[in-house]
């Protein structure tokens, strides 16, 4: 087990929780990391268990809890059922707990869309994450983080999250959309503020995240219409271009959309990944040290930093008519949450799922969603933690959590924000 560090610290063997006083809007109940103890007991006793409303449930409506990886499958295996845009007739929906309205958000951004509209969409984006193109990508990834580790290796110590994860994501995702690099860190900043729960609850905003927000939509309605005008070989202007032959063309509005997700998702969950992951190396030696001594372990190991990490914690759907999952009668219009999180840690799917092991095979992690929701960046994502861990792994010894790790105040993604480390250069 870890410190507690890590998202999947595993249940500490305490009195399990009462599920009649549950809130999981409740943000604080996420503050250390996912709660493993809580999960672990709705997979017991209420694998598909009602949230009923609390104060803090935004709209003041309850939602379903899958927390089983055989149901959260099921339930992202029936997109016609279990919609990510919303239930027919309703005016908002997505895949936040919080309703976004139908039209600006939800039906509009990628991941808020379901097919044929999701597919056609998606087919613009796949060449660019094709693996030929990852293949002729991967000598400029490992030359960035070479350059990236190189940078902070002669201090012997550094903030692990803020110089060193965040950087390939953020400088790739620039690459890819075509904006110029020293613009990456704006890019970035606005994406956390939007993310970030601090001094707000569900479906509250502050100055600060309204700001961040309209910063954001300003620099992507500006290069839409760049694109539009001048387009480029960047996956903006693949959207652009290609969006004729999908059968509709994409509008301003949902290439602006498309925008904000790239950054938010090509930024986020990497970065995430990449620092929970060499947290979890840490706080397991021998894990490290075997990785370490045989870089063959690499591919297992980066899966098991994606199960373990897990990036999504969650994602909401709309029961589009009246169903059931795992026995349990859900009506239409009802809310669904399936719960990645809680998946990866399923006893009856992964053996000793709190123990983390580079060597677990198989490994059928739900990290990256599942069917026709699975991450499209998915690959690129799996080259970037590969490269960042081999140039660590090269460079530097005695590895030590210099302090705490510092966490975004969500439940919806497994965020961070610091993660001291000291280390001795080779």
């Amino acid at each position: 087990m870890t410190t507690g560090t890590g998202p999947g610290a595993g249940p500490g063997g305490g009195r399990a929780p009462d599920l009649a006083v549950l809130d999981l809007c409740d943000l604080d109940l996420f503050s250390a990391g996912f709660p493993d103890e809580v999960f672990a007991t709705l997979r017991r006793e209420a694998p598909v268990w009602w949230q009923a409303p609390t104060a803090r449930t935004p709209g003041g409506v309850g939602f379903w809890v899958v927390s089983r990886h055989a149901d959260v499958v099921a339930g992202a295996d029936d997109a016609a059922t279990f919609s990510s845009e919303r239930a027919p007739g309703a005016s908002g929906g997505g895949t936040l707990i919080q309703d976004l309205p139908w039209g600006a958000a939800a039906g509009v951004l990628l991941n808020m869309t379901d097919d044929p509209r999701h597919r056609q969409v998606r087919r613009l984006l796949t060449p660019a994450m094709a693996p030929r193109a990852l293949a002729a990508l991967e000598p400029v990834l490992r030359g960035r983080a070479r350059r990236i580790v190189a940078a902070v290796t002669e201090r012997g110590a550094c903030d692990f999250l803020t110089d060193v994860a965040v950087e390939l994501p953020i400088q790739a995702l620039a690459g890819l959309l075509g904006v110029p690099e020293e613009d990456r860190h704006d890019l970035l900043a606005w994406a956390t503020t939007t993310l970030d729960h601090e001094g707000r609850e569900l479906g509250e905003s502050t100055g600060a995240v309204d700001r961040a927000a309209a910063a954001l939509a300003a620099y992507g309605g500006a290069l839409v219409a760049e694109r539009r005008a001048r387009p480029g070989d960047d996956l903006l202007s693949a959207a652009v271009l290609g969006g004729a032959g999908s059968g509709r063309a994409l509008d301003d509005l949902e290439l602006l959309m498309l925008f904000n997700l790239l950054v938010v998702a090509g930024s986020e969950t990497t970065r995430n990944a990449i620092a929970l992951g060499l947290v979890a190396l840490v706080e397991h030696p021998d894990q490290l040290a075997d990785l370490r001594d045989d870089r063959s372990l690499m591919g297992t190991a980066v899966e098991e930093i994606l199960r373990w990490t897990t990036a999504t914690l969650y994602n909401r759907r709309t029961a589009t008519r009246d169903a059931a999952l795992a026995g349990t009668p859900i009506a239409a219009g009802d809310k669904v949450t399936l719960w990645w999180a809680s998946a990866n840690r399923d006893e009856a799917v992964f053996a000793d799922p709190f123990r983390f092991d580079v060597r677990r095979h198989p490994n059928p992690h739900v990290s990256f969603g599942h069917r026709s929701h699975v991450c499209l960046g998915a690959a690129l994502a799996r080259l970037e933690i590969r490269c960042v861990l081999d140039e660590v792994l090269d460079r530097w010894d005695d590895l030590a959590l210099a302090g705490p790790v510092t966490r975004v105040r969500t439940h919806k993604h497994a965020g961070v924000s610091h993660v001291p480390l000291t280390f001795r250069p080779r």
